[in-house]
Order: C-alpha cells, then sequence, then structure tokens
C-alpha cells in the first residue's frame, strides 16, 4: 500500500515513490538512460498512478525538453485529473547554444519556466527545482526570480537539487531575511551504495524541516542485482553504458551480498529491498524511481509493502555506513555523556 508523506514545511501529501522521467524521451546522451517512447510512458504513467503515485518528477534538460513534452501528453492521452498530480520540474542546465540559455539568472529562470509549462500543457509548476548549484549568478538574484515566480502563481512551491548543506542554509537565511519563499525540499543523490549526504546535509534536511528526495537509489542500476564481483554485467545494462553516479564498486559488491541474501529471505528483488532500506530512513519524503519498463516499475512498487526488521537495517547500516570523518567524529566523542542529559 502506498503511504504519503508531507513535502517538507508544506500542507502538501505527495506519495512516498515518486516516477521519474529521465527515461523518457532518450534524445542525444539521454539514450543511454531510456529511450521510451510516447506509449511506453503512457504506460508507465498509467501504472504508477494506479499504484498510487501522485508525485512525478522531470527536468527540462532531460532529452532537451522531450521528456516534460512526452509527461504532459501522457497526462492528457490517460484523462488524467491534472489537481490530482505534484507535477516537479527543473531549471539550470544548458537548453540552447545562446550564452543566456543556462544558468540561475532571473532572466533564464523565468523562460525556463515558460517554456516547461508549455512542453507539459499546464499553467502551474507544483514544484520547481534548481537543478544545480550556479558559480556565476548571484544567489540573491535566484532567490529573487524564483520569489517572483511563486508570487506569479506559475510556481507553487521551490525546491533545490545538488547543493552543499552550506549552500542550503545560506539560501534559507536570504529566503527568511527578505521573506522570499523559501525552499521546502531537497533533490539530493542517496542510495546504500553512497551515504554522504548524511554527514552535513541530513542533519540540515531534519533540523529545517525540508523534504528530501533522493535520486537514483539504485545507484544507476547497481543496486539491482546485475552486477556482481569478478562478473561482466549485462550489456544492456545503463551502467555498462553510462557508469553513473560514482560509487565505491568494492563496497557495492559487499552491500549487494547483503542485500541478496535478505532478498531470498524476504521473496522480494534486490532492488526493491534496496528502496526499501531508503522508505525506512526518517528524513526520507518520496524516493524517485525510473523505469524502462512496466515490469521494472511494478517490481519497484514492491518496495512500499516491505517492512524490514530490526536485524535487517542493522545488517545494511553495517555493510553500508560511512568511514568516520573529521569534524563529525570529534562531534560524537565529545557528546559523549551529554546527549542523554539534553533528551532528559
Amino acid at each position: 500500500m502506498m503511504n504519503y508523506k508531507i513535502l517538507g514545511n508544506t500542507g502538501v501529501y505527495v506519495s512516498e515513490l515518486c516516477l521519474g522521467t529521465m527515461t523518457f524521451g532518450g534524445e542525444g546522451r539521454w539514450e543511454a538512460i531510456g529511450k521510451q517512447t510516447q506509449q511506453e510512458a503512457d504506460d508507465l504513467v498509467k501504472t504508477a498512478v494506479e499504484a498510487g503515485i501522485n508525485f512525478i518528477d522531470t527536468a527540462n534538460v532531460y532529452s532537451s525538453g522531450l521528456s516534460e513534452k512526452i509527461l504532459g501528453q501522457s497526462i492528457k492521452n490517460l484523462g488524467l485529473d491534472r489537481s490530482t498530480l505534484v507535477l516537479a520540474t527543473k531549471a539550470y542546465m544548458r537548453m540552447g547554444e545562446g550564452v543566456n540559455q543556462v544558468g540561475l539568472s532571473k532572466l533564464h529562470l523565468h523562460q525556463s519556466v515558460e517554456d516547461s509549462l508549455k512542453r507539459l500543457g499546464t499553467d502551474h509548476i507544483d514544484l520547481l527545482q534548481i537543478h544545480g548549484d550556479d558559480p556565476i549568478t548571484p544567489l540573491e538574484e535566484t532567490l529573487r526570480a524564483l520569489d517572483d515566480l511563486v508570487r506569479s502563481g506559475k510556481v507553487r512551491y521551490i525546491g533545490c537539487c545538488n547543493l552543499a548543506a552550506w549552500r542550503v542554509m545560506k539560501a534559507l537565511g536570504i529566503q527568511q531575511l527578505k521573506n522570499y519563499d523559501p525552499f521546502v525540499s531537497c533533490q539530493h543523490y542517496y542510495s546504500l551504495a553512497t551515504r554522504d549526504l548524511e554527514r552535513e546535509l541530513v542533519p540540515l534536511i531534519k533540523d529545517q524541516n525540508l523534504g528530501l528526495l533522493p535520486w537514483s537509489p539504485l545507484a544507476g542500476g547497481f543496486l539491482t542485482g546485475k552486477f556482481r564481483k569478478d562478473e561482466t554485467g549485462p550489456a544492456d545494462a545503463r551502467r555498462t553504458s553510462f557508469d553513473f553516479p560514482p560509487i565505491n564498486q568494492n563496497k557495492a559488491f559487499e552491500i549487494v551480498e547483503v542485500l541478496d541474501s535478505l532478498s531470498k529471505e524476504n521473496g522480494y528483488s534486490i532492488a526493491a529491498n534496496a528502496l526499501a532500506w531508503l522508505l525506512h530512513q526518517d528524513p526520507v519524503t518520496s524516493v524517485i524511481i525510473g523505469a524502462k519498463t512496466k515490469k521494472q516499475l511494478q517490481d519497484n512498487l514492491t518496495a512500499t509493502e516491505i517492512k524490514l526488521a530490526s536485524q535487517h537495517l542493522q545488517a545494511l547500516d553495517q555493510v553500508s555506513q560511512l568511514e568516520k570523518e573529521y569534524p563529525g567524529w570529534m562531534v560524537e566523542y565529545q557528546a559523549t555523556g551529554r546527549v542523554p542529559q539534553v533528551e532528559e
């Protein structure tokens, strides 16, 4: 059964699984990730919505806008009620050859939103996310532009992707000071194979009550069981031709072994168990899943059925835990004997 969680500091409920549409279209460099046709996309969206997913994520850069266009057409083809869906897209990446057709300037953000609205066939974007950190545009300009877009009614909420914790906190500070609409969510890479964001971003997300939307929860397909130590991965697998995002493969192989044992015990796939681990992490609001086929999507959807026992969570935590880094280990050491007093 699909569960729903509040998106950050809002009153909006989103499904604990979010349908990612990076596989739609497959133009240019995106072909390695997926090249789903309109008919295939319609089937994926239908399957997701029927399973209870109300949250769909895309980006203007996916297949140079084709993903947004296909998604918008799917909603129309299926006769879905737009008001029941939470549509998220992103802006920042290059969308043309012009010198200003990239970045987080007011110029590019406003144009990006206008273009996304046309491709999606809608009059508003529920969650607009900046796709990264623009080193050129002043942060204040970006945040003012985002606030203007919310006030215009073309955007309901805003979020960020792939920002360092200090940049997220700086943005939130400026938004509060200027009375701008604040970020409500962070979309960051998070999986059993890469738990880096637990060092700084997770404490920030919990402290500021932001929604956490993990992307690539299966580490680019590595946590599906298709890749094993001393074996050659399948030729048609995404990571075989597009080795991204970066992972420590030796450690990831050990994680897959634990997931494999768990899979044999509970009867669910390795991928579903990897997704279930994320669903058991408190800061996580909605896990973004992408699929090339209906069969893959249906398998991913079974993650909502899995209730991991404490010993299973402990085993997965142990094999995937981060190495201690400074100042984290010093903070932990100095808190010894202090934290219980605070909790009392």
